[in-house]
């Protein structure tokens, strides 16, 4: 990789940055508990600037539909129009486990590498997150630590429409159909739930929604929720002997039952986890979300008999309650069918060599819209953005990274041209 001086010279570094900067500020995080895509209105103002922004570009087939998903087209170059269309894809929703809305961010130029206080309280420490000590003499961009940044994926959506700038600034580079779909409520899970997937004419797309640079992602868990409903019997609890069954007491002996070696906390690698996210409820109603994750289908079927098996444990040590288990499938592991397809993933890190990184393949502990579009039939391995500690007020992203992410989109489009 190239020196930071020499990947920050190029003109898309500040392009890139401004545009970060520009999407952060706007607050558009999902609502998890909403049913609706989009599942919260503040979506709609991103979508609509870069609706605007496509067709400033110069694009005359720009699409924002009904639920927010927006695709545009940029046409092959003349003479390629028979080479086969791909798609780069980003989310526009940011999560919901720090406050989104009311972003300042903050660009750090020649960061130096030492601890840098983003406002009283909040320190992003090189000690405490050791990826910062490398990256002396980069550009940041980091948050006032009252909130996150949001380059889960803002930095994907600024680096797709700046590499698609670029692309129309360059008519001599050469390229085939390309698509572009932003998408709502990704971190929901729903982000393809109403995908109009029927109008997609891409053979294989890339979502620029990972981290690091150079990591290219293939695999991911396989990921199911469920919902367990507790029901109590409440009497006055002053009189409560043998007549009384606390849900609440009901969903907090479940939890405590779970495994906690194999908790997020606990687990990296290829092991997967349980998760308990939200639990509310009072005396006579208890109501628990878990996320189940794993890259195996039989890691998965474990999972899923445990969970049954804990509901009856809970059920024998309270007999006057039950509990009910609704079990819902969010995304499969997508390596099976990007297996069947190996040459969009060869693409992707050749891609990735041209722009100068030296890419390395790793699973995504989580899961991205590319997975669900691979699991739908088009095959979406998913790339870095230079975006670090995602979901948490000390959210950063590197400039420079983020400039090799706007190359490697810029090289696949050269290479499925070839």
């Amino acid at each position: 990789m190239n020196s930071y001086a020499q990947i920050l010279a190029k003109p898309q570094a500040e392009k890139v940055a401004e545009r970060l900067v520009r999407y952060a500020k706007i607050g558009t995080q999902s609502d998890r508990h909403v049913a609706a895509i989009p599942s919260t209105e503040v979506q709609w103002e991103l979508a609509r600037l870069l609706e605007g922004e496509l067709k400033a570009l110069g694009l005359s087939d720009v699409t924002l539909d009904e639920h927010c998903y927006l695709i545009a087209r940029l046409p092959a170059s003349p003479g390629l129009e028979h080479k086969p269309s791909i798609g780069f894809m980003a989310h526009i929703d940011t999560a919901s486990d720090v406050s989104g809305s009311g972003v300042k961010p903050r660009v750090v130029r020649n960061y130096d590498g030492k601890a840098l206080e983003l406002s009283p309280g909040y320190v992003l420490d090189p000690r405490e997150f050791p990826d910062l000590a490398s990256h002396a003499g980069d550009t940041i961009i980091v948050t006032d630590g009252t909130t996150l940044l949001g380059a889960d994926d803002k930095a994907g959506v600024a680096e797709i429409m700046t590499a698609i700038e670029w692309l129309i600034a360059h008519p001599e580079v050469k390229h085939g159909p390309i698509e572009i779909a932003f998408t709502p409520d990704e971190e929901t899970g729903k982000g393809m739930d109403l995908f109009p997937l029927t109008t997609l004419r891409s053979v294989a797309c890339y979502t620029f929604d990972g981290g690091k640079v150079g990591e290219v992602e293939a695999e991911c868990f396989n990921a199911y929720e469920v919902k367990a409903e507790f029901t109590g019997k409440a009497i006055h609890i002053g009189s409560a002997r043998g007549k009384l069954a606390n849900a609440v007491t009901m969903a907090a002996s479940f939890v405590s039952m779970l495994p906690l070696s194999e908790a997020p906390e606990s687990t990296d690698g290829w092991y997967g986890y349980y998760c308990p996210l939200e639990i509310k409820g009072s005396i006579e109603k208890a109501h628990l979300d878990i996320f189940l994750r794993d890259f195996s289908r039989e890691g998965m079927e474990r999972r899923i008999e445990t969970c049954k098996a804990l509901a009856k444990a809970v059920e024998a040590q309270f007999p006057l309650g039950t509990v009910t288990l609704e079990i819902n499938k969010q995304y499969v592991n997508m390596r099976e069918k990007l297996d069947a397809r190996p040459e969009v993933l060869e693409r992707a890190m050749t891609a990735a060599r041209r722009a100068g990184v030296e890419p390395f393949v790793k699973p995504i502990r989580g899961g991205t819209d590319g997975a669900r579009l691979t699991e739908l039939g088009i095959p979406t391995p998913n790339l870095f953005t230079g975006g670090y500690n995602y979901h948490s007020r000390f959210e950063w992203a590197s400039v420079a990274e983020m400039v090799l992410a706007v190359d490697t989109v810029i090289e696949i489009a050269k290479l499925w041209a070839e």
